[in-house]
Order: C-alpha cells, then sequence, then structure tokens
C-alpha cells in the first residue's frame, strides 16, 4: 500500500514545551487512525503538520505528491459576508475539472443535514458551533485522498453525531480524526496513536484493543525496569569491589554498567488528575418543580415540566440543537426567569452550574487567582486543602499557577472552569455539554467523580458513553415536550428504534398474507454500570459483611465508651443499611444475568 506521510525524525516545540521529539512514523492510503491524548499534549498540532499548515522545528514530514487533503480544525476561519453554502463551498479549493454544481448540491445536502434550514444566512450571524458545522459541511462536500478532523464532535447533538459517524464509516480515503468520542474510536477506526511525552505511540488496533495493549506495554516497561534495576544492583556490587579496568573484557563491562544506569533511569510520572469530593451536606429537600415553562427571547421552547428531584439522581437531558436544553438549566439554576411554573429549591442546596462556554477571566488574571477567588480553601475527605493543593490536583502544577489565563488551551481552560465550580461545594450539579474540549483521561475521571458524588446531577450532554455511564435515566426534548426514558442513551435508542418500528407503513396485502416469521424479541443485556455492578458487586457485599465484624468486635471492646459506642453504632447502621441495599441490587443482577444466559 502506498505511503501517504512520512515522518522523519520530527521535533517541534511550543513555547518552551517539547510536544515531539524525534519522531518516525508512516501513515498508509487508507489507514483510518483515531488520534488520542491529553489535552496540550500536542494532538492539534499532529493534525497541522499533516495539513501543512506548520511545520516541525528539526525534522521532516514527506507528503505524498498530489495529495489532496481536506482539513477541519477546532476554530475553522470562514468569511462573515459569505452564507452559509457559499462558505462551505469555498472552504476547499476547487479541484481542476470539478463539476461545481455537484459540489455545491452536496454541500447543501450536507448543511440541510446538520440542522441548518436558511441555506443562504449569512456567515455573521452564526454562532461558534453553527461556524464548526459550516465548516464541517465544506470540509465533506468535496472528494478529498485525506481527511483530518479536529473533535468534531463538538457543539454537535447526539443525532449529528450519529450521522458523522455514519459518513466517516463510508469515507474510502485516508482518515485522520483526533476525538474524545470513545463509541467513535471503537467504531470507525483501526490505528490509534496516542500523543504525549514528546513521542507517537502507534497501536495497530481498535480503540478497545488499544487500551488493552497499552496497558500491556506499560507492565512490560515496569517488568524490565525491575529487572534492569536487579542487574544494576549485582553490578555495583562488582564495580564497588574494584573493578580491573586493563582488562578489554572488564572495560566492556564497565560501559554497559553505564549503559544499564541510564536505562534504569526513571522517567518522572505524568501526573494524573484526581477530583476531590466536596460537596457540602444536603438536606432531604432538593428541588422540584410543577408545570415549568421556559424558553428565551420570546421563544417557550420547554412546555408543563413538572419533576422532584431526588439525592442521588444522575439525570441526563438530550435533545437536537435549538430545542432548549440550555436554556432549561440556565432557569432551573435561576440565570433566567420562567415563562411559567415554579421551582421549589431546598434550604440546603448549592447549584454548581458548569456552563458550555467558560466564563470570561480577565486575560491578565493568575491560575491561583482565579481559584481562589471561589475559596481559599475546602473541606474533602483528605481534610482541607487549600486553593492551591487543589489547583493541583487538576493538573495545575504550582510552577504553572502563576501563569495568566490567556496561556491556557481550551481543553485547560475547561478544567479551570470546572475546578472553580468544585471549589464552591455544590451539592446539585448541573453539567452542559461538559465533555466539550476534555480529554478522555480527565472524562474518566470526571465519571469517576460523578458516580461517587454525593448529590445530584442533571447533565446535558451528546457523549454516548458518557450518558450510558453516567445517566440512570434521561429525558429528550421532543417538539417542547420532557419525554422520559428509563436507564442510558442505549435504552432510549432501543425506544426509537421500537417507535419507529410501530408506526412504520403497513406491508402490503400479499406480504401480509405470507406466512409471518415469530418475531424474535430484542436480546437482553446488561447497561454499561449494571455489568461493572455485577463484576464488582460479590467483593462488596464481602467488604460490607468484613466491616460490620469489626464494627461489632469495636462495639464489644469499648462497652464502657458511650461516646465511642454511640459513634460505631451509627457508623453500623450506615453500613448495614448499605449491605441491604447491596444485597437487593445483588438479587436484581443475579435475576438479569439469569435471563441473559437462557436467551
Amino acid at each position: 500500500m502506498a505511503c501517504a506521510y512520512t515522518f522523519s525524525d520530527v521535533t517541534i516545540f511550543y513555547s518552551e514545551k517539547e510536544l515531539m521529539n524525534h519522531v518516525n512514523l508512516t501513515i498508509s492510503d487508507g489507514d483510518r487512525i483515531g488520534v488520542v491524548g491529553r489535552n496540550g499534549a500536542g494532538k492539534s498540532t499532529f493534525l497541522r503538520l499533516l495539513a501543512r499548515t506548520e511545520s516541525p522545528d528539526n525534522g521532516e514530514v514527506i507528503v505524498r505528491r498530489g495529495l489532496s487533503v481536506a482539513y477541519l480544525p477546532q476554530t475553522p476561519e470562514l468569511r462573515n459576508e459569505d452564507t452559509i453554502t457559499q462558505a462551505a463551498l469555498s472552504y476547499l479549493p476547487a479541484q481542476p475539472g470539478e463539476d461545481l454544481s455537484g459540489a455545491a448540491y452536496e454541500a447543501q445536502t450536507i448543511l440541510t443535514q446538520l440542522g441548518f434550514t436558511d441555506l443562504n444566512q449569512p456567515v455573521k450571524e452564526l454562532s461558534g458551533g453553527q461556524r464548526m458545522r459550516v465548516a464541517l459541511a465544506g470540509a465533506l462536500c468535496r472528494e478529498s485522498d485525506v481527511l483530518l478532523l479536529d473533535e468534531p464532535t463538538n457543539h454537535i447533538d447526539l443525532e449529528m453525531s450519529q450521522w458523522l459517524e455514519d459518513r466517516l464509516m463510508r469515507y474510502r480515503g485516508t482518515l485522520v480524526v483526533v476525538t474524545h468520542d470513545r463509541y467513535l474510536l471503537d467504531r470507525a477506526f483501526n490505528r490509534i496513536f496516542h500523543v504525549g511525552g514528546g513521542k507517537v505511540d502507534t497501536y495497530q488496533t481498535t480503540y478497545s484493543g488499544y487500551l488493552e495493549e497499552r496497558a500491556q506495554r506499560e507492565e512490560m516497561e515496569a517488568a524490565t525496569l525491575r529487572k534492569n534495576k536487579s542487574l544494576y544492583r549485582k553490578e555495583l556490587a562488582w564495580i564497588r569491589r574494584g573493578a580491573q579496568a586493563r582488562s578489554t573484557k572488564a572495560k566492556g563491562r564497565i560501559q554497559a554498567f553505564e549503559a544499564l544506569s541510564d536505562a534504569i533511569a526513571v522517567k518522572p510520572q505524568e501526573e494524573s488528575l484526581t477530583m476531590k469530593s466536596v460537596a457540602s451536606r444536603l438536606g432531604r429537600k432538593i428541588i422540584s418543580w410543577e408545570n415549568l415553562s421556559c424558553g428565551i427571547g420570546g421563544q417557550t421552547l420547554v412546555e408543563d415540566f413538572s419533576y422532584t428531584l431526588l439525592r442521588d439522581d444522575r439525570l441526563g437531558i438530550i435533545g437536537g440543537n435549538g430545542t432548549g436544553k440550555t436554556t432549561l438549566l440556565r432557569t432551573l439554576c435561576g440565570e433566567i426567569t420562567p415563562i411559567s411554573g415554579v421551582i421549589d429549591v431546598g434550604e440546603t442546596v448549592k447549584i454548581g452550574y458548569f456552563s458550555q462556554h467558560c466564563p470570561q477571566l480577565p486575560p491578565d488574571t493568575r491560575i491561583i487567582d482565579a481559584v481562589r477567588d471561589v475559596a481559599v480553601n475546602v473541606y474533602t475527605p483528605d481534610g482541607n486543602l487549600s486553593a492551591s493543593q487543589m489547583a493541583e490536583t487538576f493538573l495545575f502544577p504550582s510552577q504553572m499557577q502563576y501563569q495568566k489565563v490567556e496561556s491556557l488551551s481550551g481543553g485547560e481552560m475547561r478544567r479551570l472552569h470546572l475546578l472553580r465550580i468544585l471549589m464552591a461545594a455544590p451539592n446539585v450539579l448541573l453539567l452542559d455539554e461538559p465533555t466539550n474540549d476534555l480529554d478522555i483521561e480527565t472524562l474518566n475521571v470526571l465519571e469517576d467523580y460523578l458516580e461517587s458524588f454525593q448529590g445530584a446531577v442533571i447533565a446535558v450532554s451528546h457523549d454516548r458513553y458518557f450518558l450510558d455511564r453516567i445517566c440512570g435515566h434521561l429525558f429528550a426534548i421532543e417538539n417542547g415536550r420532557m419525554v422520559p426514558y428509563i436507564s442510558g442513551y442505549q435504552a432510549y435508542l432501543d425506544a426509537r428504534a421500537a417507535e419507529r418500528e410501530r408506526l412504520a407503513p403497513e406491508k402490503s396485502t400479499a406480504r401480509e398474507a405470507a406466512p409471518q416469521r415469530t418475531k424474535t424479541p430484542g436480546k437482553i443485556k446488561f447497561t454499561f454500570r449494571e455489568q461493572r455492578d455485577f463484576d464488582t458487586i460479590d467483593h462488596t457485599i464481602a467488604d460490607l459483611e468484613a466491616k460490620l465484624e469489626t464494627l461489632q468486635s469495636e462495639i464489644d471492646r469499648h462497652a464502657s465508651d458511650y461516646a465511642k459506642v454511640s459513634e460505631l453504632m451509627a457508623q453500623q447502621e450506615q453500613t448495614q443499611q448499605k449491605l441491604d441495599e447491596a444485597m437487593e441490587r445483588w438479587m436484581f443482577l443475579q435475576e438479569k444475568w439469569e435471563q441473559i444466559q437462557n436467551q
């Protein structure tokens, strides 16, 4: 297969940070590559090198002659005076002998599929997300040998994400996409590139295979390091006994020892993001709303919505762009007055609103000052943490905390925005597209945090994996009404598919007369959360039973200390309640597992 790109000893810096250090790799025609890595690791820079909009500081990126490239950056540039059709059509230069009418028709078709109704709307009237979709139409409307996309699923809704996935699955050229959409990564790509630490590690597999292979590589590297350290200790003892440097054999052994000392030099570990639980106490009454209608600009978007939020609710809200998801969240947190209805908020409720767009901070504000403006310290299970310590857990090390916020990348700004919200110790979180601009590692940490968060969560998201993992039930905004769906996003898809089948036109009389096959019911399967609980529930129950035995022993031992016994008995009651809940969960999961096995 012909080679599209060759990286030869490529090194590139961003400011003083080395993004790539002597990178060598090849990309062949027809490769389908998903690019992953931390925010700021160099993923976008990697795409710019492929698009030839940036050059390496050292080394060379060799591009096959005559290669046509379509490139979509995170912030595409469009001319304000163009209509959206003109902007899409002129996004890429026309190719010699191209049928312009065919390209214009394809551009208009894609724009319509991406939710635009007025194809002559001026670009100057568009939001940032709409500009992104126009540029996406421009990148897709012409045939190209290579398609480069940088976070294309940002600012598009769930249906458009599914449409884009289907479109990319049909693309026959060389595809390189930076994305945090884990379902897209697993379904659309056969190679994964991990950018980070000055390297580009390549994996000839899907995203699931990449996760397994990367874990294996890390285990092998750790085993090799242990082996080298053991050998180093033996050679060090020989050196200290007094090596005879006169013989050739001894000289070679000394040189090998010096090489071994370099091999065991442990690289500083990448700092890992941690989110501390900082929720404040939440009383019995949370939030409820009755017959709520909300909208903006005189237009009603959501009508007659009633709901009582529970302490441990994980509520997902989905719907197309412009249907009112953000407006609903802003209404619930008090930024917008409802058109009608009543919102009743408990006295102990502290709402944290993680908005889709980071609030503007003065560009010369220092990172640490942006955190201290919210709180100087917070209480966590690890004790009181200062603003500086919390910033470090969010990957803002002490030497970075005095930088100005204008120096931060988009992902770093989102991380800072999230940190500022958690510093206020909210007990109800309203999250508006929390996955935008966050890398996969940060998403995993955020999801783990939300699962253990001691409060309620309402999340608007287009990230299918996030919805499946976090949300216990969904509301979809359909024609201004909030339609409930139990469980995660996959359950929503299954319900929609069943509804479409029910409403499908009746078959012809002739076909109806033919022998009908018995319809096979859809397979029962675990959701993401059920599968995880099923895998861990036995250990959880065993741990709780062991804790109860320990507490009973402690109660017996401190029988004469009334205060201590009261404290232990309170812990015993809480543990027993958790054990009862775990046993109920175990029975439910066991019954479902038996149904799955009997299919």
